[in-house]
């Protein structure tokens, strides 16, 4: 019988294979002729002089890809895509940049200012798809305070993705900080009708903070953003000119919902927590698993959802004492950077387990779907019960390992870093925990 490591591992692999973004445009926008079926909206295609596409994020290479597959031969694209890596089979009329993440670079700073103009020519007989995905935040970014370099905007990136807030938190500074989020987008091209279509790796009812929200109404104010900043000691943190930009009070109010470029602008989500769940659940159950589902602990501190997770799992073994039982959650949990180690949320979150597992017929997998966990070149990374004295037989301290935020090295050590390389795709991250008698 499989060990429960490389079981967990089976079902993170199947997972990833059920969620191909292609096969899912293809599926869920249904084109006859010039009419094009997005969920509830019905767009006549040839009521449009221009169509224009803007791609955004760690799945944007395949959002494009779908699209183009969905629009053929009807329509040849045009538009701007700004993502972490280069396009396999770059299409004709597009623009590509590599960008920058969980930092933006010099292509994050040019992807923004490409895609401006390309939103500045559009008017009523413009068509504008946006493809948005996870990382958009990092990957087009330019300040609205014109007197900010590069430099300044990559020191604000870092202080604000290591401070611990919330991703929502994070992305509600962001939006008040740019000329590109919190609706900015859709307010750039006014008078063309928007559709934004979204692969989602933010919250529930959160979907304004997907890549900051730069197409859709900001539900946060001035007020949030300043009493996240003083809330997390921030303003410190950022460089000398933004600093100046935000004492001077020049932080305008993000676009709301009753804007009126939001007025022909139109929003469905292609692939969400749901769609993330399912495979995984099927594929646990395929291999002789009861499984449950648990959504409860995003944004939870790292050790607090793994204390809560296990203590699911434990519940789980009791109902079911002669089987083997699954628990499948999602989110992104939060781990404060505490040191100069390599590594990310997903390998802290199974390293919080190490010690809590140890002994026991128990396997715990957590990995970004995007295959990126923090500064590491892993996805995630997978614990069993024998972890811990496999792990002090090298001379390796979970504890310490932690402290330094030296998950990746302690795990690829082991051999246990999950790597599958940038996915091109970017849900939510997934954790799996699995149990047998």
């Amino acid at each position: 019988m499989p060990q429960l490591k490389q079981i967990a591992q089976q079902i993170f692999h199947e997972t990833l294979a059920a969620i191909d973004i292609p096969a899912t445009m293809q599926r869920k926008l249904r084109r006859k002729g010039a009419l094009l079926v997005c969920g509830e909206t019905r767009i006549d295609l040839g009521d449009f002089e221009k169509l224009r596409v803007v791609a955004i994020g760690k799945a944007a290479h395949a959002m494009v890809d779908g699209l183009a597959l969905v629009l053929a031969p009807f329509v040849r694209l045009k538009g701007v895509v700004s993502a972490p890596t280069a396009a396999r089979r770059p299409l004709v009329g597009m623009k590509y940049f590599v960008a920058g993440h969980p930092v933006p670079n010099a292509e994050s700073w040019k992807a923004a200012e490409a895609i401006l103009a390309l939103l500045e020519g559009c008017d009523e007989k413009t068509l504008v798809f946006f493809l948005l995905s996870g990382g958009g935040s990092a990957l087009v970014e330019l300040p609205l305070d014109p007197s900010q370099t590069l430099e300044d905007v990559q020191q604000m990136h870092r202080a604000l993705v290591t401070c611990g807030a919330p991703i929502e938190a994070i992305n509600s500074v962001r939006k008040h900080i740019s000329a590109v989020k919190g609706g900015r987008l859709a307010a750039a091209a006014h008078n063309a009708t928007k559709v934004t279509l979204a692969v989602s790796d933010v919250p529930v009812g959160k979907r304004s903070a997907l890549a900051s929200g730069p197409t859709l109404p900001d539900p946060t104010t001035v007020a949030d953003a300043k009493r996240i900043i003083a809330a997390h000691s921030l303003h410190g943190k950022f460089p000398a000119a933004l600093r100046r930009w935000l004492d001077e009070g020049k932080m305008p109010e993000t676009p709301k919902a009753d804007a009126a470029a939001f007025r022909n602008s139109h929003f469905m989500l292609l692939l969400g927590m749901d769609d993330l769940f399912h495979p995984a659940h099927h594929a646990a159950e395929a291999k002789g698993f009861i499984a449950c589902c648990d959504n409860t602990t995003d944004d939870w501190p790292v050790e607090k959802a793994a204390d809560h997770l296990l203590q699911q799992l434990e519940e789980l073994q009791k109902e079911h004492t002669a089987q083997r039982v699954a628990l499948i959650a999602d989110g992104e949990v939060s781990s404060p950077v505490t040191g100069n180690g390599i590594g990310g949320r997903n390998s802290a979150f199974v390293l919080a387990c190490v010690e809590k597992i140890a002994g026991k017929k128990i396997a715990v997998l957590s990995a970004g779907t995007d295959g990126i966990d923090g500064n590491s070149s892993a996805a995630g990374a997978v614990a069993d019960g024998q972890t811990l004295t496999r792990a002090r037989s090298m001379g390796l301290e979970a504890t310490e390992a932690f402290r330094r935020s030296d998950a990746f090295t302690f795990f690829s050590k082991l051999e246990d870093a999950i790597f599958t390389g940038p996915t091109g795709n970017n849900l939510r991250d997934l954790r799996i925990l699995i149990a047998e008698p």
